[in-house]
């Protein structure tokens, strides 16, 4: 938690202006003005016999100019991307030490010793099963969360109490008969379609610890007991 409200290096030397715009000089390029001074010295000492005819000049100089310009728009949109990948990284270090949601069975829970997330039921089902797993894997609590129709369901659980929607489920009662102490579970999700039972997808809620800046532009949220997440696969911001 020591990264909580600071910005990985790497971001910060990824927007530093010495290097974006550091560039190697190119002492090859032809320039608008040693254009001109060639054409002229073509002028001067061309035959006089057999001079340029003037249609060639302006097909050269019609040429030089629309290089210069996709050479100028291209320049443009590069300092446009630049401008906006920079932007992009700003606002997503406003990030850190918020919460977001993104799809996965792991979570720890947090400073009120909660997890929260969502299951998605993508279908009406007779019953779905809720099973929480410990940081080692083992079963530790399995719930039944009776029929339920199409949604995504929100919930809350704290170790004790179990709320969906909104709703305390009054019926939930730890299996262990004790709340289960703060820590880092997995959340898994089933329901029953006729004589199967079909995983549902989840998702949980991490606090963003840091943001990293990689190659491209691509942006990635470092989020509390899961890790690297790219913040196109976040689902909500909380």
């Amino acid at each position: 938690m020591n990264n909580v409200n600071t910005i990985s290096n790497s971001v910060l030397s990824e927007l530093s202006s010495q290097k974006r715009y550091e560039q190697d000089p190119k002492d090859n390029e032809l320039g608008q003005t040693a254009f001109l001074e060639l054409m002229i010295a073509q002028l001067n000492n061309q035959d006089p016999l057999s001079p340029k005819e003037n249609g060639e000049f302006i097909a050269q100089l019609a040429q030089f100019s629309s290089v210069e310009g996709l050479e100028r728009l291209n320049n443009n949109f590069d300092n446009f991307a630049t401008s906006f990948t920079s932007n992009q990284a700003l606002q997503a270090s406003s990030l850190v030490g918020r919460s977001v949601t993104v799809p996965s069975e792991t979570g720890v829970t947090d400073m009120n010793g909660v997890i929260s997330g969502v299951i998605e039921v993508p279908e009406s089902t007779g019953n779905v099963t809720m099973q929480i797993l410990d940081d080692k894997g083992a079963l530790v609590d399995e719930i039944n969360l009776g029929a339920q129709p199409a949604q995504d369901m929100v919930f809350r659980w704290n170790g004790a109490q179990l709320e969906l929607n909104g709703q305390l489920l009054e019926s939930y009662v730890p299996a262990s008969g004790e709340a289960l102490p703060p820590g880092k579970y997995t959340i898994r999700a089933s329901a029953s379609q006729g004589a199967e039972q079909i995983g549902l997808a989840t998702s949980v809620s991490a606090n963003v610890n840091s943001v990293t800046l990689g190659n491209g532009g691509a942006i990635t949220l470092n989020l509390a007991g899961i890790g690297p997440v790219s913040i196109e696969d976040v689902k909500q911001f909380n």
